[in-house]
């Protein structure tokens, strides 16, 4: 029997002990998971399961502080980050809870008879959650693939499992049948490739790095199984001459080092018009030191520590080989702690410019024209999310369209919303979450013919 020590990345100390599953208890989990499909949960009928769903919203709701303090010992995230973070379970649950009634088929015109079609659920669906943001992403895996009527059988990070447990309790507690969602702490290499290689695991939903995106996708070949990837970003912040500079250096903090940067949506390189690029520069500095790097139980941080001591060396490793024009502060202390760190570079092939840091880092280029801008930003084998700032529409709306991202604002930095679509292109990712045609990813589309 194996187990992990949870530690609190802001002060070092173990939090608790949580079992890991074995090969033989993620088997049995599958197995019980397909037998609540096959035996009520696919059949429910639809407003049942919606009001089940609306039910577990509102447990969820009166347990968000619990939730967002086990988070924030979890995995450092600040009080405000946390609470946002619980709430979007709800907020995600209480949407997808319309779906069930709502999933609607055609009728396709053909002589001879009548033409229908039907959404049906798939089985039991895999969802492998990374550990920067526990919460938020498995309800976006678990809420669309319940409403569709499949049973859900959830891995959570190693590093960061006590939400998504607690959250299993709760599904539990609100009503849903036992076996519906299960929550399986484990290895990846154990209890998120048997997901991958158990064949009543109809489809893999994970979230985390390029390089383990595609051992999944490739694995997943052997059965056809569907798969639903949200991988690496090396997102830009694109600030044009004539965009508002206040409102651009102000907020562009907050667009790389929330979640001390450990986020694949952070708009980690800043391109800024050259005849702008020392304004913003000195705009953007007095913005970055006024961060509040504090320790995440203190209600006014705004940036808390990296997860890991692995993750505190990778990022020490990127700024090691470059040169830092100023950063932050940090509380001190035994944790995982980074500075918000700007580094300045004109060399495109430059590791940091290049690769996903994953931490508290941005580094700023400047361009010429609007062409060098859209070259750049596309300048990556990424393309997740952006920024674009400008007054002029007209370019926002061109840069938007050139850019080759799935998540794009201009004038602001727009959070993910779980009412609207988000998923990569390229190397960022595979299909798309959230929205209001999730749900349709998790089903088979099923043609039936009549005859008259």
């Amino acid at each position: 029997m194996s187990s992990y020590t949870v530690i609190n990345p802001a002060t070092t100390e173990a939090v608790t002990d949580v079992h890991l599953a074995s090969v033989e208890e993620t088997d049995a989990a599958v197995e019980a998971a397909h037998a609540a499909f096959v035996g009520g949960w696919r059949d429910l009928a639809p407003g049942e399961r919606a009001t089940l769903l609306r039910r577990f919203a509102t447990v969820v709701d009166a347990h968000v502080e619990e939730l967002a303090e086990l988070e924030v010992r979890n995995a450092g995230h600040t009080w405000g980050n946390a609470r946002w973070e619980a709430g979007n379970v709800r907020d995600c649950l209480n949407y997808y809870s319309a779906a069930p009634e709502r999933l609607f088929g055609r009728q396709i015109p053909v002589p001879g008879g009548v033409d229908v079609t039907f959404r049906e659920p798939l089985g039991v669906v895999g969802v492998i959650v990374p550990w920067n943001f526990p919460m938020p992403i498995a309800g976006w895996g678990f809420a669309p693939a319940l409403a569709a009527g499949n049973t859900v059988v959830l891995k959570p990070a190693e590093l960061t499992p006590l939400t998504a447990i607690r959250l299993g309790e709760l599904a539990l507690e609100a009503g849903l049948p036992e076996h519906v969602l299960t929550v399986i702490p484990g290895k990846g290499s154990v209890v998120g490739e048997r997901f991958v290689t158990h064949p009543l695991v109809r489809k893999i939903v994970f979230t985390g790095s390029t390089a383990v995106g595609k051992k999944i996708m490739a694995g997943c070949a052997d059965q056809v199984k569907r798969v639903t990837l949200e991988l690496g970003g090396k997102s830009s912040n694109i600030v044009f001459a004539d965009a508002d500079i206040d409102a651009a250096a102000a907020s562009a903090p907050y667009a790389v080092f929330d979640n001390a940067g450990q986020d694949c949506c952070a708009r980690s390189r800043i391109l800024v018009q050259r005849s702008v690029y020392d304004e913003f520069l000195s705009k953007l500095e007095p913005a970055v030191t006024g961060m509040r790097v504090l320790d995440p139980t203190d209600e006014t941080s705004e940036m808390g520590p990296l997860i890991s001591a692995q993750q505190l060396g990778t990022v020490r490793g990127f700024l090691d080989e470059a040169d830092v024009a100023f950063e932050g502060s940090t509380p001190g202390g035994p944790g995982f702690w980074v500075p918000p760190s700007v580094v300045t570079t004109e060399d495109t092939q430059a590791r940091i410019w290049r690769e996903e840091v994953f931490g508290p880092v941005v580094a700023v280029m400047p361009f010429d024209d609007e062409a060098d801008a859209v070259a750049l930003a596309n300048d990556t084998e990424y393309g997740l999310s952006g920024s674009i700032f400008t007054r002029d529409l007209g370019r926002g709306l061109r840069v938007a369209r050139a850019v080759e991202s799935g998540n794009l604002s201009v004038n602001s930095h727009s959070a993910v919303r779980y009412w609207t679509p988000f998923g990569g292109y390229k190397q960022s990712g595979l299909g798309r979450e959230l929205g209001p045609d999730a749900t349709s990813a998790f089903t088979e589309e099923k043609n039936v013919f009549i005859a008259h």
